[in-house]
């Protein structure tokens, strides 16, 4: 994500070099200037060496501040000679070429088109603000392929002061992305302001469409801003709010909040047609408002347009970059789908004929599948396939290898270290705690287990899995109520949270859905044994309720084997639905966005808030329009191949509504909910399952994040009344629960910023839950889910035995079949796999946590200091993961053909030269 003024400067006193104490007000003088006022102070001045040393002094005769500056500062001087340049880049030639040509024009032949006005920090003598001091730019000093540097040398009156902001407008004809601008005495750029921008700038004609930016150095809280910027400070937050109506286009910086109405497209598809998130109905938070007009099929929801862009405000948007790396790796995730698609599949619902031939897909292509003939299209792309396959051993083997990956998907890990492990009860288990959604199993606390849905409308509230049952699956010399008491009893529980959908998904062609529990039992070697699965079909007005007990080997016969397995097929499909739209989606990307919209209204480009977080909301808006436009949309991707189809939406919003609160977003919180940890009598965390990879990992993250975000407010909030006093801290809080989880505005669970101790866990939930809560849920999605047969995205068939004495003889004659039958379609599994390619990649351009450091933090002794603390902290963590990981004792995380958990391992040198996707690093934001 960009914005303007990017860079952080340190709190403190304002000098035109550095700033220094916390707290301390503007009294400071510039290069030169000459300041009067009517507070009874006074100054000494006096010339040490080559610097001037300006003390200013309360009435009591008590100093104030003392300033240092450069001897080329002469009080008697009338101006100064000053220095500029601006680092600038153009949108890529071919993207606006006719825009392009016109401005490269304007360098060679016209006039000046860059403007800055350079604005003072300071009021004048008589109390009024500075006039400003215009700068134009021309003709770049140094220009390559990416960027262009320009200079200009101008006069400053000494009396001007600090310099405090500029003001930028773009004469050109395309916009601009404006990098660092540096203003400094002529001849000494050591001693330069700088601006770090990274914005684009949108080309204007009015001279009062002007950008404002604030000097790197000044990073402070309001009530410590500058006089001579505090207007600006206030009226900067007040464009970016806009006006809450109109159409927004795509140059523009406007942050405004709306509900989920764009879902759908019911103008040209009425099927597409969904409810509105957000609202007493559906519960969910806001996302950024775009402002298009309402459909006229469905006058509650927004239109789509014809463009193939959703609006987010033009800083949030990928890099040019980014955006070509992600619409290089979209088309190829296409082109796999499409090519083998075509040359296999008779229709959207064809399973796959052998689990030989999904081998195939990773294997060989689809080369080994029964072709069908589709109007001479596999003779089509067969020749296609040599000709480029010719091509590209002209072009060399980097050409090859691209080529390959359009027809030919990668073998996952987990099916290259083990083809068997999607068979294997154990691997079923240990992915529960160290697989892609491992913030689902919960610890079981009672029993008997009981629904809490009203049985007149679903039927039974008792659970199947009764304390018999258990006793007969333990086996140990252990009763079922003696594992409760121990803790040995955990569950994957999506019962009550499906059943409400069960009758409504089994209407679409195709598709089926329980409510299921599938129950643990923790072994004395600390891994999981799943020893129950209950499936159950609600009631209805034709129907009893239907449920039923799978146990692994059921009645030890070869059928009772082959219908646990299908049990567990169901129940991987409900954990894969429930993994991308809560654990994922919901989670991360829906209830991020709130935050960065309040973030932007509230918070100054200035204050040190904003520039902590900031690193942590790159490209998210971005992602979640692409994903209302191509995942989540009414018959989109998800909708197509995840459970439970047309109501996956809903399904989040119930999950918000019912589960989601802010105070349990953080790590510690999140596992002492679901009975995973409990806090010992030190005050330090207790994991129930010792190993517990997700767990053991994520806490040494968390304990990291919090400890840098400590730091960092100790260092700008030397007092709690600080805190309290912040109007833009607390307005960006207030925002964040009555604006973007409007629907939750009331809780009472909703922390209040008043001390160190809440404001660290607010910030340290939220840098959690963008960095390492999603890359924990993100980066494993094609490693494990990759061969869909160990985490099947959906479940097209009922179990067996709901179907009767026809349904259980079909399912003897031919098991494998009513398996493949019931895994996803080929053209299902295909799309599948091309969105969780995509989805686990890496920004080209990413950053890292721990890597990246924003350029304010390094002018600051302290905040550098605490960095460094924190990279190192990283550091130490990597090494303990890979002690971990080779541990063999720590059977969820080592062990043949079971894959290493790295998908929190931070980064520890190039990510390029990892041997998984997973262990590229830790991104700061919610990046693919």
């Amino acid at each position: 994500m960009l914005r303007g003024a990017l860079a952080t400067p340190t709190h403190g006193t304002f000098t035109f070099f550095s700033c220094a104490a916390p707290l301390a007000r503007p009294a400071v003088l510039a290069p030169g200037a000459r300041q009067r006022s009517s507070s009874p102070r006074r100054r000494s001045i006096t010339k040490v060496g080559s610097t001037t040393t300006t003390t200013l002094y309360e009435s009591n005769g008590a100093a104030l501040q003392t300033t240092v500056r450069p001897s080329f500062y002469d009080l008697d001087q009338k101006t100064v000679e000053m220095e500029a340049t601006v680092t600038v880049h153009m949108k890529s030639f071919f993207s606006d070429m006719l825009d392009r040509s016109l401005d490269e024009f304007f360098d060679i032949f016209g006039k000046s088109w860059l403007h800055l006005e350079l604005i003072s920090s300071e009021l004048d003598q008589d109390g009024r603000e500075h006039k400003p001091i215009p700068v134009g730019f021309k003709n770049p000093k140094k220009h390559d392929a990416e960027f262009g540097i320009y200079e200009a040398t101008f006069d400053v009156p000494a009396s001007f002061g600090p310099i405090g902001a500029v003001h930028v407008t773009n004469s050109h004809h395309s916009e601009m992305l404006l990098g660092d601008i540096k203003v400094f005495p002529a001849g000494q750029e050591s001693s330069a302001v700088t601006f770090h921008c990274s914005s684009w700038i949108h080309p204007s004609d009015s001279s009062t469409d002007k950008r404002i930016f604030f000097p790197l150095k000044y990073s402070c809280l309001p009530s410590q801003t500058p006089k001579g910027v505090e207007k600006l400070r206030k009226s900067e937050l007040e464009a970016i709010r806009g006006s809450g109506h109109g159409e927004r286009t795509a140059h523009e910086r406007i942050y405004d909040y709306d509900v989920y109405n764009d879902l759908g497209d019911p103008d040209h598809d009425i099927d597409t047609k969904r409810p509105v998130l957000g609202g007493k109905d559906h519960p969910y938070p806001r996302r950024g408002r775009t402002g298009r007009p309402r459909s006229k099929a469905d006058p509650l929801s927004e239109t789509r347009t014809d463009k193939d862009h959703i609006y987010v405000p033009r800083d949030e948007a990928f890099s040019e970059r980014k955006q070509a790396a992600f619409n290089t790796k979209l088309n190829f995730s296409k082109l796999h789908a499409v090519y083998t698609y075509m040359k296999t599949s008779k229709h959207k619902g064809q399973s796959f004929p052998s689990l030989a031939a999904i081998d195939a897909m990773y294997e060989d292509g689809s080369k080994n599948q029964p072709q069908q003939k589709l109007d001479g299209w596999c003779a089509t792309l067969d020749l296609l396939e040599k000709e480029l396959s010719h091509l590209v051993h002209l072009e060399g083997a980097m050409f090859l290898e691209e080529i390959r990956k359009v027809i030919k998907f990668e073998t996952p890990e987990i099916h290259d270290r083990d083809k068997f492990a999607w068979f294997r009860d154990e691997e079923f288990a240990r992915e529960t705690l160290a697989g892609i959604n491992p913030l689902s199993i919960q610890l079981v606390t009672e029993l008997p287990i009981v629904s809490k849905l009203d049985e007149v409308i679903y039927g039974p509230a008792d659970s199947l899995i009764t304390k018999e049952l258990i006793d007969e699956q333990i086996d140990r010399g252990m009763t079922a109520d003696e594992a409760v008491k121990k803790k040995k009893l955990f569950m994957l529980d999506y019962h009550d949270m499906f059943l409400p959908y069960v009758h409504k998904v089994r209407e679409i062609d195709d598709t089926t859905l329980y409510g299921s529990r599938t129950l643990f039992f923790l072994t004395e070697d600390g891994t999981l044994r799943p020893i129950a699965i209950e499936l159950t079909r609600p009631m209805s007005p034709s129907k009893p309720q239907w449920r039923e007990v799978y146990t692994p080997g059921c009645d030890g016969s070869v059928t009772g084997s082959w219908l646990w397995q299908l049990a567990k097929t169901h129940v991987l499909a409900h954990d894969s639905g429930y993994h991308q739209l809560v654990s994922h989606w919901l989670r991360t990307h829906c209830c991020v966005e709130p935050y960065i919209i309040a973030a932007n209204r509230q918070l100054s480009q200035m204050h040190p808030i904003y520039r902590l977080l900031h690193p942590h909301f790159r490209y998210t808006m971005e992602l979640n329009a692409i994903g209302r436009v191509m995942l989540i949309s009414g018959d989109g991707a998800i909708e197509s191949v995840f459970s439970p189809r047309k109501y996956c939406m809903e399904l989040s919003s119930l999950v918000y509504d019912k589960f989601w609160r802010f105070d349990m977003e953080g790590l510690p919180e999140d596992l002492i909910r679901r009975g995973m940890a409990v806090k010992g009598g030190d005050g330090k965390l207790e994991l129930v399952i010792e190993d517990y990879p997700y767990a053991n990992d994520g806490l040494l993250i968390w304990d990291a994040i919090k400890q840098w975000a400590s730091e960092y407010v100790e260092h700008y909030y030397p007092c709690t009344a600080d805190i309290i006093g912040d109007e833009e801290l607390q307005g960006w809080w207030t925002e964040v629960r009555t604006k973007g989880h409007e629907d939750k505005k009331d809780e009472p669970w909703w922390p209040k910023i008043d001390n160190h101790e809440s404001l660290v866990q607010v910030l340290a939930t939220i840098m959690w839950v963008t960095s390492a809560h999603h890359a924990a849920v993100n980066f494993g999605q094609y490693p494990y889910a990759g061969y869909f047969p160990n985490r099947p995205t959906i479940a097209r068939r009922n179990m067996p035995s709901e179907m009767g004495v026809e349904g259980m003889n079909t399912f003897e004659e031919a098991p494998e079949k009513v398996l493949l039958d019931t895994f996803p379609s080929i053209y299902q599994s295909y799309s599948a796999l091309a969105i969780m390619d995509l989805l686990s990649s890496h920004s080209p351009d990413e950053e890292y946590m721990g890597t990246y450091q924003d350029p304010a933090w390094k002018d600051n002794v302290k905040i550098s200091k605490a960095f460094a603390k924190f990279k190192g902290r990283l550091i130490e963590i990597v090494a303990q993961i890979n002690e971990w990981n080779t541990d063999r004792k720590r059977k969820n995380r080592h062990g043949a053909g079971v894959v290493p958990y790295v998908l929190l391992k931070p980064s520890d040198g190039n990510p390029m030269d990892e041997k998984m996707v997973m262990e590229m690093g830790i991104p700061n934001s919610i990046s693919i």
